[in-house]
């Protein structure tokens, strides 16, 4: 059986997996960077569903319809702004992958696909959050043997070599 944790470098919008995680902002209405790719490939219906949920904190997660995207659902999670490292923002990133997890849980999911939450404009450093994502999807898979393959996926080459290099660093 192939290894359950992967890093994958591209476009996570064009994966067909059961959920991708969008690293979204409070709103949940759409921004830039992953979450606007999202929006974008999931068409107009996914933001009309958003406006339904009220928003959602910092490390928390709500499930959408993945519409327009191949994957069959939408993880939106909302990772922390980067503040030196005093504001708990280890927790809080710990907390958006384990309540993704517990949604892909809930529905029964297989397969999902996380980008880097928090790395781009929230500014939390790469290998920190790296660390943290591979912890959180190792643990994941251990509680979870009906989860089959959890890709991390970077928009470039850089992110997904930290990534690799957080993976192999056991």
């Amino acid at each position: 059986m192939p290894d359950r944790l992967q890093v994958l470098s591209g476009d996570i919008t064009r994966l067909a997996v059961d959920a991708i995680v969008n690293a979204a902002n409070e709103s949940l209405l759409g921004g830039g960077g992953v979450d606007g790719a999202i929006h974008r490939a999931a068409g107009p219906e996914l933001l009309a569903y958003c406006r339904t949920l009220g928003g959602c904190p910092t490390g928390e997660a709500k499930i959408t319809p993945g519409f327009s995207l191949p994957s069959k659902h939408v993880i939106h999670t909302v990772g922390p702004v980067w503040h030196e490292g005093n504001q708990g923002e280890a927790q809080l990133l710990g907390l958006c992958y384990r309540n993704c997890f517990r949604l892909a849980r809930k529905h029964g999911l297989r397969s999902i696909a996380i980008p880097a939450i928090s790395c781009g404009v929230y500014g939390y450093p790469r290998e920190a959050a790296a660390r943290i994502a591979v912890a959180e999807c190792r643990s994941a898979l251990a509680d979870n043997p009906d989860l089959e393959r959890i890709l991390l996926v970077a928009f470039d080459e850089s992110m997904a070599k930290v990534l690799r290099q957080a993976i192999s660093a056991v």
